[in-house]
């Protein structure tokens, strides 16, 4: 007879088949190292030469891009402890939109130099007090690095939003940024409203059409919709638009009837009917003034070709989404059903006509006047992958400039605040006491990597830079970075390479926040996953 031995301590607590794994080898130790391999996953995408990956996900989609955003995001991450630091860098896109890698390459440099301190002996709650104080320390020195006057910039300044995004474009779409910027800038004033504060970011639209290059890019005022006009008539100046929600056709009664027709006169009479009703609601609508009708759903072939007798050009628009972007654009409201829209809500564009561009025509909706609620970048390039990877980077263009309308300081870039906090708190660990001092010297050595990264992307010896960078510094050129065409150290910021201050305050804080969690944590209770099936037992052993 087999002996069971019976559960006991937490096996006897927990339900069969859970997980425990404690103590600073099993729990912290392991944490930090998922953390780590997240962390140099996306490092090597950092900066304007950054490394594209290729991922390819769930539903087989191919992506190719350096953006850290996109990359976690198709990762999947499974690891509890990765998963905050996801966390984390989805936290700083929902707030700023840009400086995702910044956050997951620092949290896992903190959590490196946290690895140290435990095998020299170290308590994590004693290394979380000292991040927790250089933390602190940080924001306050980041605050001294702002440059002077750049709080009162003017968000309408084409030159000045230009070079403020120069950075953020420039890192995603290097020796582009020249191209791309002005016409970020262009899009986002545009749209600006009178309290810059409330800029929506969904007001600036992208449209991707296959050809052409970087160069064919434009900013059109108004709507690009990637669909032709449904009749005849393809151009329309001066343009009264009504918009109908629920399609252009002959509307089915909710209750079935039954019609009795008796001999042919009937059917036809039944017919003409039909005819009519149809005829008399498209008259009412051109009688409004309207001159464009936009449907949400299907235009009947009926409806079409009365449309086209009243000189009414018809587009469609199945995306209820894209539908209200159009109405906020051209300031029409939306009917419910085919009706005589009142002349208050009828909307107004200066121009509604299709154009072929790179062999696909297209529906542009133009308000020249300003005033225009949307406005839309049409991107051109000659692959799907690169098209995406100019989107990413416009995104972060129209996201710096929502910070920018929120807080305009600007600190300098090219890893130079990032030395000039390293070499300012290393100076603020030697004047400690206690064991602080040794965790507040590993978060000071963890803002090297910024410019070890950009150095080591550009294939230089990275060592050699670190050590100028710091000479520099020392000497008062507080501005010097590193930089990436000649593998030297100069001051950057003539050539528009700024960094927005608010970027750096929430990556710091955020990575901080993250690295002091997973530092926290010392038991990993796991539950049986749901739904699993259970294992198959072993055949049991021959006798022999």
């Amino acid at each position: 007879m087999p002996f069971h031995l019976q559960p006991y301590g937490v096996q006897a607590m927990l339900k069969e088949g859970h997980r425990l794994l404690s103590g600073l080898d099993e729990a912290v130790l392991k944490n930090i190292d998922a953390c780590k391999e997240l962390s140099h996953i996306t490092r090597t995408s950092l900066g304007p030469n950054g490394m594209n990956k290729m991922l390819i996900n769930h539903l087989d989609k191919l992506f190719v891009t350096n953006d850290a955003a996109t990359i976690i995001n198709e990762l999947e991450v499974q690891h509890p402890a990765a998963k905050l630091l996801v966390l984390a860098a989805k936290a700083q896109q929902e707030e700023i939109g840009d400086g995702a890698n910044l956050v997951v390459t620092l949290a896992g440099e903190l959590l490196q130099g946290a690895e140290e301190l435990i095998r020299m002996g170290l308590h994590p709650s004693e290394i979380i007090g000292g991040y927790t104080k250089a933390s602190t320390k940080a924001l306050e020195l980041l605050t001294e690095l702002v440059e002077p006057g750049s709080d009162t910039m003017d968000v309408r300044s084409k030159e000045q939003v230009a070079s403020r995004i120069t950075s953020a474009v420039g890192s995603k779409q290097w020796g582009q940024e020249a191209v791309l910027c002005p016409l970020i800038a262009d899009a986002c004033i545009q749209v600006c409203p009178k309290n810059p504060a409330n800029f929506n970011i969904d007001n600036v639209r992208v449209t991707k059409i296959l050809g052409g290059g970087i160069h064919d890019c434009c900013v059109i005022r108004g709507m690009v919709l990637k669909n032709d006009a449904v009749g005849m008539i393809k151009h329309v100046k001066k343009a009264k638009i009504a918009v109908f929600g629920g399609g252009v056709d002959t509307v089915a009664t909710e209750t079935k009837g039954t019609v009795l027709i008796q001999h042919a006169e009937q059917l036809e009479n039944y017919a003409k009917t039909e005819e009519a009703k149809i005829e008399e609601l498209i008259k009412a609508v051109a009688d409004s003034g309207a001159t464009v009708i936009v449907s949400g759903a299907a235009v009947g072939e009926m409806a079409l070709h009365f449309c086209e007798r009243y000189k009414l050009m018809v587009l469609k628009i199945s995306s209820k989404f894209e539908l209200r972007r159009f109405c906020r654009t051209t300031g029409a409201v939306s009917q419910v059903k085919l009706c005589k829209p009142p002349l208050s809500e009828l909307g107004f564009a200066d121009l509604v006509s299709v154009e072929e561009i790179g062999g696909q025509r297209v529906t542009v909706v133009k308000n020249e006047q300003g005033g225009n609620m949307i406005s839309t970048v049409v991107l051109r390039g000659s692959t799907d992958s690169i098209l995406d990877d100019i989107e990413r980077a416009v995104d972060d263009g129209v996201n710096n400039y929502k910070a920018m309308c929120r807080d305009s300081r600007i600190i300098p870039g090219a890893g130079a605040s990032e030395i000039e906090l390293a070499r300012k708190l290393k100076e603020f660990a030697y004047n400690e006491t206690g064991l602080d001092q040794y965790a507040i010297g590993h978060f000071a050595e963890s803002f090297e990597i910024v410019p070890r990264i950009l150095a080591e992307n550009a294939g230089f010896n990275a060592t050699e830079i670190l050590s100028a960078l710091y000479a520099t510094h020392a000497s008062g050129n507080v501005k010097d970075g590193v930089d990436i065409e000649q593998g030297s150290c100069k001051d950057l910021t003539a050539e528009s390479v700024w960094d927005l201050y608010l970027t750096k305050y929430f990556a710091i804080k955020l990575a901080t926040d993250a690295a002091c969690t997973v530092l926290r944590v010392d038991q990993i209770i796991m539950a049986k996953q749901a739904g699993v099936p259970k294992k198959d037992k072993p055949a049991a052993a021959d006798e022999d």
